[in-house]
């Protein structure tokens, strides 16, 4: 059973930064596509971060030029960091597995950042 569990969510203010974590429970990570989802209140789920298992990385419209993810192949874990943020970085931010070979995806519970106005 592979579990993802988020760490590092809560008050940001505006024009501050956000670290996250994510801590992957699976044998073989680097066969795994991880990215970052976000989901406001009342809208969609959108795509924050991708990071192949070498690496590559790419990044949603609303968040290039101030968003850095890593991963870290050794420890199963992957990071996503946010500067700059703003109040429509607020969300709860969900980490997403995705086996390269089957397609199947894993997701996190989703940890809270909150932004003020």
């Amino acid at each position: 059973q592979v579990q993802l569990v988020e760490s590092g969510g809560g008050l940001v203010q505006p024009g501050g930064s956000l670290r996250l974590s994510c801590t992957v429970s699976v044998s073989v990570f680097g066969i795994y596509d991880m990215a970052w989802y976000r989901q406001p209140p009342d809208k969609l789920r959108e795509r924050v971060a991708i990071m192949a298992p070498g690496g590559a990385t790419d990044y949603g419209d609303s968040v290039k030029g101030r968003a850095i993810a890593s991963r870290d192949n050794a420890k199963n874990t992957v990071c996503l960091e946010i500067h700059n943020v703003k109040p429509e970085d607020a969300a709860v931010y969900i980490c997403n597995a995705k086996h390269r070979w089957t397609g199947v995806e894993y997701w996190g519970e989703g940890t809270l950042v909150t932004v003020p106005s």
